[in-house]
């Protein structure tokens, strides 16, 4: 990450004066330089960087002009929020859909379940962000287009906040639900073909016990790991989501980081993202060794 961000042709100095950067004097701008370190050989930047980092020092964001503690703190709050209802929202959604298409198998509900389920997994999620957008708020005004609260509003209220979340959480949850439902549907018509299966429909249990009790269990256990593995998806779908909305969160300064060469902020947002990804990881190979016993038993063994 170090070695991306110094190999940039982009010059922090010229993004941080922005206009000014034209008429300041090439004193000034050598001044910031070392005042930045970045006159300083690579190795010597990286060590500092390196040192800094694992003593807790973050730095100061050069586009903010605030701590990137400060920063991060101040929005991370906000991206856990919208990230955790579009989970939510996508593993009560997506496995309910993703049985109902298996069950009922090459019917008209499950043609009309995977073809969306498919044209969703093409569509940018910046793109269905725009068209939720042009649907819900331009066309219908049914809902706000972005931000916390109104334009008029100098507080954020619960309803206010409640109404602007609606298209936020719902566009983030939609983007990344088309690899879970697809996953559930195969799975769970898998399940269905193994002899388990069909000896519990030999015993004469209603096709509803059948599927709930036993195919469905059995079907969901590799999706556990499964979620684990897609959270870097979600990580990029939130970063776009929230820019698209002009949500105050964490994700979306990424962005903003990215536009003006910020690298201590940078840094650690695409820090933070990496742990996100580590931990959702972890949690998914616990929760697999909670869900089937087995698991514990073959590691001990």
């Amino acid at each position: 990450m170090f070695a991306l961000a110094k190999a940039s042709p982009f010059d922090p100095v010229r993004q941080y004066l922005g206009e000014r950067a034209m008429i300041t004097s090439p004193e000034v701008m050598a001044g910031i330089r070392a005042n930045w370190g970045l006159d300083k050989p690579l190795l010597e930047q990286y060590a500092t960087w390196l040192g800094n980092l694992l003593s807790g020092d973050l730095g100061e964001s050069r586009s903010l002009r605030l701590p990137v503690a400060q920063v991060i703190g101040e929005r991370l709050g906000w991206t856990l929020l919208v990230v955790g209802c579009a989970l939510v929202v996508m593993l009560v959604a997506g496995p309910v859909v993703g049985t109902l298409a298996a069950w009922r198998r090459d019917s008209w509900l499950d043609r009309l379940v995977t073809g969306a389920a498919y044209t969703n997994e093409a569509a940018p999620v910046f793109w269905v962000g725009l068209l939720a957008i042009w649907v819900f708020s331009v066309t219908l005004g049914w809902l706000p287009a972005g931000g916390l609260t109104d334009a008029a509003s100098t507080t954020v209220t619960l309803p206010d906040l409640l109404r602007h979340m609606v298209l936020p959480v719902a566009v983030l949850a939609f983007s990344q639900s088309s690899w879970l439902l697809l996953f559930v549907r195969e799975s769970v018509i898998g399940v269905l073909r193994e002899d388990f299966v069909t000896g519990a429909r030999a015993r004469g249990l209603r096709g509803r016990t059948v599927l709930l009790r036993h195919a469905l269990r059995s079907a969901l256990l590799p999706f556990i790991t499964i979620m684990g593995a897609r959270v870097p998806e979600l990580v990029t779908g939130a970063i776009l989501v929230e820019a698209v909305f002009s949500w105050p969160g964490v994700a979306g300064t990424t962005i903003k980081a990215a536009l003006s060469v910020d690298f201590p902020l940078l840094a650690a947002l695409t820090l933070l993202a990496t742990l996100a990804v580590v931990a959702g990881n972890l949690l998914a190979d616990l929760a697999y060794t909670v869900a089937d016993p087995r698991v514990r038993v073959l590691g001990v063994g």
